[in-house]
């Protein structure tokens, strides 16, 4: 009898192995905003015809395009983007609730930070997770409601800056994680718009540099603005100090200043997408979030606290005192 069931056993793993069950199960994803240029060029990813291991049993496969009338940037592209994305043989479909009975995870690309909560609520209600692209939301008050409600109804969600997952960021990190970072200047160019809060609408990028290489902690924030250039600099709990600065006139590129135990270095970011969409599709396979909830809070303090030093004509502010009068 012992005989026959190890038999039966064996023929078990042959039939699982030839038909593919110990594969990855397929996953269907879904877009909400098809204004912004990372809904393009996710999609190629994950749904190329060669696709990274990665990427592999994921596709993108249904696309809500919403957009914003009253915002430029996305009104005069989302109808270029959605052509792009249809034309990859995603269907298009008329609302969120349509899209959330097609997949098994969203992605968020919408462009702007304002309608971020309004979008999600529904997404986070219906258990499927959700990565929500920079800024995760306009507001300080915003993105605590969001990822609350992410809290309550028990569903994951993470958000961040494409340049967090950049090769050269990430190994800054890991020097930093080794105490070998002793402060930064991080750069990226930080145009403006009267729609978002000075930093949230591109400033965001060169701020998750800064906290990706110095990691959390930051307690209090300076502020200098002048024509062409934002400075945000920032005392961590350990003493260190890091700072931002945002490009709004001369040469603009990404990169970090590095002072570290050893040597300086002045470090040029190439941006990609590779690393960050892989990190997405992993997240929605396992659920848990490679940015906790609480770094992405402190980066969305930071920038707030920023524009209160700025109003404040540069005084210190400290970031416990924004999370404090945002509730």
């Amino acid at each position: 009898m012992k005989t026959l069931l190890n038999a039966v056993v064996c023929f078990v793993l042959v039939i699982m192995i030839a038909t593919g069950a110990n594969a990855a199960e397929p996953l269907k994803i879904g877009l909400i905003g098809l204004d912004s240029s990372h809904a393009v060029a996710f999609s190629k990813l994950i749904n190329a015809a060669s696709p990274r291991p990665e990427f592999a049993d994921a596709t993108i496969v249904a696309a809500y395009p919403g957009g914003s009338p009253d915002l430029p940037t996305s009104a005069d592209r989302i109808e270029g983007f959605t052509k792009q994305v249809s034309g990859m043989g995603i269907e298009i479909v008329p609302s969120i609730d349509v899209l959330l009975k097609k997949v098994d995870a969203v992605i968020m690309n919408s462009v702007d930070g304002r309608i971020h909560l309004s979008q999600a609520k529904p997404v986070l209600e219906a258990g499927l997770p959700l990565f929500v692209d920079k800024p995760v939301a306009a507001s300080l008050a915003d993105a605590k409601e969001l990822f609350a409600i992410s809290k309550k109804t028990g569903t994951p969600v993470f958000s961040c800056s494409t340049l967090r997952y950049c090769a050269e960021v990430q190994e800054l990190s890991k020097q930093n994680a080794a105490g070998n970072i002793v402060g930064c200047v991080a750069y990226s160019p930080c145009k403006l718009d009267p729609t978002h809060p000075d930093l949230f609408w591109y400033g965001v990028h060169g701020v998750e540099t800064l906290f990706t290489v110095m990691g959390p902690g930051c307690v209090s924030v300076e502020r200098t603005q002048a024509d062409g250039v934002e400075i945000a600099t920032g005392v961590w709990k350990d003493g260190r100090v890091g700072t931002f600065r945002g490009i709004r006139d001369g040469s603009a590129g990404y990169g970090v200043l590095v002072f570290g135990k050893k040597k300086i270095e002045l470090v040029t970011i190439r941006a990609g997408y590779d690393q960050l969409v892989a990190e997405i599709v992993q997240f929605f396979r396992t659920k848990k979030p490679p940015v906790a909830p609480e770094e992405t809070l402190e980066i969305i303090a930071f920038m707030t606290a920023a524009d209160v030093s700025r109003d404040a004509d540069g005084k210190s502010v400290t970031l416990e005192s924004v999370m404090q009068s945002s509730k």
